[in-house]
């Protein structure tokens, strides 16, 4: 490996927690350049819903590939992207009575933010974003100043401007839902200007698997509609299916102004983000918002072909929806089997966990789960959360034998 430590930056951060060189990937499964396999419940961070390789994608990139297509065409109009917006449009928004224009602000999630962010101030005239604590939405200067980590946000190196209002249950239920929000939107001696947005993730996926009740989320929809305050859902890593439904937030039944997505978007993780604002917020110039590559036409291929595989019914919500009953069965009992050194479980559907009372054993699991051939990364502002991120499309039986993995490696380190 003296060619990573010698060659590549010091901020290299996965590659430490797992010291192998990975060749091969299919499935649930990754295999370093030895043969030795790996259960993955880290799925890209939640870019690889449909597993590595998944072989229909596979199908339909290389036959894209191999036929001289598109592959980089800024915002000219291309076949692929004409194929991917009739898909969008009619297997995820009309059926869920969704109204959105679609905008391809580049290729990574904090694009898809930064775009919401800079028309939520153009539509408004407002300046202020109120963001909640332990949020992470990117880190790109924007993106930063809206994300909660201190650490993250020192990177910066200048003042960001932030205001952070408490997240569900952030208090402990001492304190009603959005009361001091409110007290300070209605109080004009609160130094707090109108916001033009609040930024949420339904579940903080970086900020410890906090998950959002869907009636904090009405909650906070409806306080936002009664101050003229935009409302965007940060869905990078929780949309796409990772809670079960393609949109972590129908399950409160609200509709944000303005969503990002990214991630899982180009089911085969290839680099594609979407910005989506309703219509009467669609407000730009041409070219106001721009950037290299944002036609990323072999995502455009591989996106469509996954919403034609998973989404054209019910089966992918449902089989996540179960899946996720048996991760959160195995986390309960492993809670309950060490009720001093683990504080609770976290999260919702596929994006689950459990909290540690002493952060540095969240860090040591997953590196007894590593040893034991599975891959998981650490979550939460101490890192004190174990996060599994399987792909939806792991078996039952893989499932299972990840998280035997997992209360193995708690064991170990708990004894």
């Amino acid at each position: 490996m003296d060619i990573f430590e010698s060659t590549e930056s010091e901020v290299r951060s996965y590659s430490r927690s797992w010291p192998a060189v990975f060749r091969k990937a299919i499935g649930s499964h990754l295999y370093d350049e030895n043969g030795r396999p790996f259960l993955d419940f880290f799925a890209g961070a939640g870019t690889l819903n449909y597993g590595h390789n998944n072989p229909v994608l596979k199908e339909k990139l290389l036959l894209y590939l191999s036929d001289d297509n598109i592959v980089h065409s800024l915002d000219m109009h291309t076949v692929a992207k004409r194929e991917f917006l009739k898909t969008f449009r009619d297997v995820i928004l009309k059926p869920r009575g969704f109204d959105y224009r679609v905008q391809f602000p580049g290729p990574g999630g904090a694009n898809a933010v930064e775009a919401a962010l800079k028309l939520a101030r153009k539509v408004t005239g407002r300046n202020t974003i109120v963001s909640f604590t332990n949020a992470f939405h990117g880190m790109s200067l924007g993106a930063l100043a809206v994300t909660g980590n201190s650490m993250k946000r020192r990177s910066a190196g200048i003042p960001l401007q932030t205001l952070a209002m408490p997240f569900d249950n952030y208090l402990d239920g001492q304190t009603p839902d959005f009361l001091f929000f409110e007290r300070m939107l209605e109080d004009s001696g609160s130094g707090l200007d109108t916001p033009a947005a609040v930024i949420v993730e339904t579940v903080q996926g970086e900020g410890g698997l906090n998950a959002a009740t869907a009636e904090w989320l009405r909650g906070l929809a409806d306080l936002c509609k009664q101050h003229e305050i935009l409302l965007i859902v940060d869905d990078i890593q929780m949309g796409c299916g990772r809670t079960g439904p393609f949109f972590s937030f129908e399950q409160a039944g609200i509709v944000p102004d303005i969503v990002c997505l990214s991630k899982s978007l180009s089911g085969y993780g290839l680099p594609f983000a979407v910005t989506l604002l309703k219509p009467e917020l669609d407000v730009w110039e041409p070219g106001e918002h721009n950037g290299t590559f944002r036609g990323p036409n072999p995502a455009f291929v591989t996106a469509a072909a996954a919403m034609d595989s998973f989404w054209t019914d019910a089966g992918m919500e449902k089989q996540t929806i179960v899946k996720g009953e048996q991760v959160q069965q195995t986390l309960d009992r492993i809670a309950a089997e060490h009720p001093e050194a683990v504080t609770g479980t976290r999260g919702r559907g596929l994006a689950q966990g459990i909290a540690f009372a002493e952060p540095a054993d969240a860090a040591k699991v997953c590196a007894a789960a590593f040893e034991r051939n599975l891959l998981m990364e650490t979550s939460g502002p101490e890192s004190e959360v174990v996060k599994l991120l399987p792909p939806l499309t792991t078996t039952a039986d893989e499932l299972a034998q990840g998280l035997d993995i997992l209360n193995d490696s708690v064991k170990t380190v708990l004894a």
